[in-house]
Order: C-alpha cells, then structure tokens, then sequence
C-alpha cells in the first residue's frame, strides 16, 4: 500500500519534530530535507531517525533540482557520510531511505547505506515538463535490485500528466515513486496506488515557517482524511471534475463526504485542464467514471456526447457526463440545482410577475435561463459580449444589453431578482464586482452563483444596501445531489439530505 510521507522543510531540527509530531496521525513516514536547515543544525542530522520515531528519508536536494542546497557537490557528500555514519544495529536509528539523485555516483556510501538497511531511493527531476520515453528513464536509472526509482516531473498541461500514467503502467513491475508536481499532478499524489507508487509527499499547510517542499503537495490530513488516501486501491472508482483555472470547487468535498458516509470504494478528485480533451483523454487512460464540468468547458464538451438529457439539449450546456454504453453520456444538473435554491429562499413556486436580470451568458447562465424561462420571469440578460447576450436572450424571448451605463440603467426595470452567473469576484480574484456600476436599491433580491467566498464584493454591496442575498453554496450542493444519479444510477439517498446541508 502506497504510503504517506512528509516532507520537513523545517530551519531547525527542533521545529521538523514539532511538525512531526502535530501530523503523526496521518503519515506513515517523514523526508527531512537537510537542505533547508540552517548550517549549524545540519550537523545533527544523524540523530534525527531516532528522535522521529518513524522512517525517514534522508534528502540533500540541489537548487536545480528544486532544492535549496548550493555549497557544491563536495560539501553535500560529506553531509550525506555524517548523516548514515555511525550507524546501529536498531535500525530505527538509522535512516530508512537515502535520496540520491540519478546522475550521482558515490559507490562508498551507497554501500555503507545498503550495509545497514538504509534503502537507496535513485532520484530524478524535471521542474519545468515530462521527460520524453520516461518509461525507459526509469528503467535505466537503477542500478541495483534494491533500489526504488523516482520520478517527479512538472507537466505543463493535462496531456503531459497522461503520459506519467502511462509511464507507470509500463514499469508496474518495479518499486518506484512517481509523481506530478503542480496544479496538473494533484491526481496523481492522490491516486499514489493507482499509479504503483511507493509513497506520496506531503507538507504542513498554512504554517509559513515550513514552506512547501515541491509544488502541487497537499496537507497530510487533507490527503489522509479528505481524500481517504489509505482507503485506495487499484479497484477504487475515480470521479472527478474539470475547467480552467479550478482554484474553487467544493465538489471534492461534498462528494467525499458522501463517499465516506456510505462506504462507498470511490474518491472524487480536482482535474484542472485547459482544454476538454486532455482530460477526456486522461479519463479514459485512468477509467474515470463520472466528472463535473466547470467554466469554461460546459459547452465545448458538447460535440463529444453520444448521448445527451433533455435539458442539456434544450440549455447547451453540460454540467456532468459519465461514460455509458461505448459513449459519453451528459446531463445538466445547474438548471434544478439553481431554481430549487432559489425557490426555497424565496418561498415561492415560481417567478410569475417578477422582472429578473441576469448578469452573464455563458454556460451556467444558460442553465439559469432556462430555469428563468420556466418559472415565467421577465428577463434582462446582460453580458459583456454582444454575440452570447443576444444569442442567449433570443432563445426565450429575453431583453438584452452590454456592461455598460446605458445596461445598468436598463437593470432599474428589471431587478426584482439580479442572479450574478460569473466567474468574477471568485476567489482568489476577490475585487472583482461584474455590476460596479449598477447602484443597489434595497428591494432587490440578489444571488451569486459563486459560493467561494461566501459573500462576494457583488453580494457585499447588495446587503449593505439592506437587499436580501443569497450565495451559491446551497445551490452547489443541490445540484450534486442531482449528479448522484448520473454517477450511479440511483437517487441521492434521502438519509443523506440534511446530513450535506
């Protein structure tokens, strides 16, 4: 079972212990990263293993690897001799592990190391893409029998991060530690079993004395409670979602949560992707079996469906496909997820009698249109884009306008309800506010499918003004429930209904 290790990036050897201690519970072994300890507490590293209490990994790592060494490769060998010297038969003493990176040759002390059962772990790095043929790399990087092989590459995009997998399913037969640094390897720490990897590294989040040690890592208690990384295996089931950046999603979360109450042997996992076909290419490299679709790929992933609900074709738009029967099946679950949130804050059945601007025209916007159109609201669709707010407000019969003054003036006629549909003021991009200019005069009521923060710049101006606000968590959650059965051919279950408010 692949492990969970965390890196110690520490300056002293005192605060490394005292992060070890604070995550004990979540990991199975610790890297101490020697390079970012001051120089005089590099001297006493060789005690460290001792003081741990569980195995550890010695790393020297170079600043072209990563790292934050750069004394010179004379230095760092004599720091490597001082920390596996002296070594004693409790092996819990010793070091468990030694990384040495691959174009490394020091016989005399990988000799020493393998004399007293310290494993030697054969290093290589690539920080800025994916080595070509790195099936073969990996291959050829070991020396000895004994030796665990490791690759962490930085894909550039999706694309490259399906050949690492690929790369791992031509050398299943060897012990190995492969991995994706960055935004577009986070699946691959996650599914570290999948992938027949020896471990997954890990670091403290939110502790700035103890810097991330490689880009892309998650907190242990995320990776181990969150995820349930001890509970995957090669037969767990993969969902996931997808878009462009995906800084925000609370889907992992839900569904996890969802996961962990039922027992259900699956993980649900972020897969930030440029474009829709990388990571359809990657769903079908790794088996996913269900995804949520995000900004901006909820109509591009259209002409790839082989079969699609009567809301996705009547909103072109998508928000959850599944593969089913050789194909790609797709749903819209935005549409009920909205009006249900919406309706249950209002109290209402229906919006007969209301004036309603909605801001935006893209792809959750169109799921809000339709539901709008139901409901029997008068509607405003105001854009920044002339083409979508047109397009858009032509297929129900809508008033349209730009983000501009004359659009503004025009939202006083039509603002019983304001639903905000874009992606600005999300976070991180806190500051932004898509209707700056519109002035709020009390009586509106005002929604924000945006559910990070929970109060956006946009919804802070509203309740200043005395409107009523609602945000987008509760449609978030509501329009999950309705993936539930896209997913796995049921309902959600009722028992779980209150239990994810």
């Amino acid at each position: 079972m692949s492990r969970i290790c965390l890196c110690l990036t520490g300056k002293t050897i005192a605060r490394d212990l005292e992060a070890l201690e604070k995550y004990r519970k979540y990991i199975d072994c610790a890297e101490l990263r020697v390079d970012c300890l001051e120089n005089d507490e590099r001297l006493a590293i060789r005690r460290f293993p001792g003081l741990a209490g569980l195995p550890v990994i010695l790393t020297i790592r170079r600043r072209v690897d990563g790292g934050l060494y750069e004394e010179g490769e004379g230095a760092r060998m004599v720091l490597f001799a001082r920390a596996l010297a002296f070594a004693e038969t409790d092996m819990r003493h010793n070091f468990a592990y030694v990384d040495f990176e691959d174009d490394i040759n020091v016989p005399s002390i990988e000799e020493a190391a393998r004399t007293f059962g310290t494993r030697i772990i054969r290093s290589r790095h690539n920080i800025s893409g994916v080595d070509e043929r790195l099936a073969e790399r990996l291959r050829g990087m070991r020396r000895m029998g004994d030796e665990i092989v490791k690759a962490a590459m930085r894909p550039n995009n999706l694309d490259e991060t399906l050949e690492v997998w690929r790369a791992a399913k031509e050398t299943a037969d060897m012990d190995k530690i492969l991995l994706c640094m960055g935004e577009y390897g986070v699946n691959t720490r996650i599914l570290a079993e999948k992938m027949g990897a020896f471990l997954s590294y890990t670091s403290p989040r939110g502790e700035d004395d103890l810097p991330q040690a490689a880009p892309g890592q998650l907190d242990p208690r995320e990776l181990a409670e969150d995820y349930r990384f001890k509970k995957i295996s090669t037969s767990t089931r993969v969902f996931g979602v997808t878009g462009f950046p995906l800084r925000t999603t609370d889907s992992p979360a839900f569904f996890n949560t969802v996961f962990d109450i039922e027992n259900v042997d699956a993980v649900y996992i972020p897969f930030p992707s440029v474009t829709i076909e990388s990571f359809l290419r990657l769903g079908r490299e790794i088996g996913i079996e269900g995804a949520s679709i995000t900004v901006p790929h909820k109509q591009a992933v259209l002409p790839h469906l082989t079969w699609k609900s009567e809301q996705v074709r009547a909103i072109g738009a998508c928000n959850t496909i599944a593969p089913r029967d050789g194909g790609l099946s797709g749903w819209n679950t935005d549409a009920l997820g909205f009006s249900g949130s919406l309706l249950a804050f209002l109290g209402r059945k229906n919006l007969r009698g209301w004036r309603v601007t909605l801001v935006g025209a893209g792809g959750a916007a169109s799921a809000v249109a339709f539901e709008l159109h139901r409901l029997h609201a008068k509607t405003l669709v105001i854009n920044r884009g002339a083409g979508r707010a047109r397009d858009l407000a032509a297929r129900y019969g809508f008033q349209w306008a730009l983000m501009d003054r004359r659009g503004f003036s025009l939202m006083e006629r039509f603002n019983d309800l304001i639903v905000q549909t874009t992606p600005l003021g999300m976070a991180p991009d806190t500051e932004s506010d898509p209707i700056d200019l519109y002035t709020f005069q009390g009586k509106e009521v005002v929604m924000d499918l945006i559910y990070k923060p929970e109060k956006t710049l946009c919804l802070k101006r509203a309740e200043a003004a005395g409107c009523r606000i609602l945000s987008g968590a509760d449609m978030l959650r509501r329009q999950a429930q309705y993936q539930y059965p896209c997913f796995f051919g049921k309902e959600f279950p009722a028992t779980l209904v209150q239990k994810m408010r």
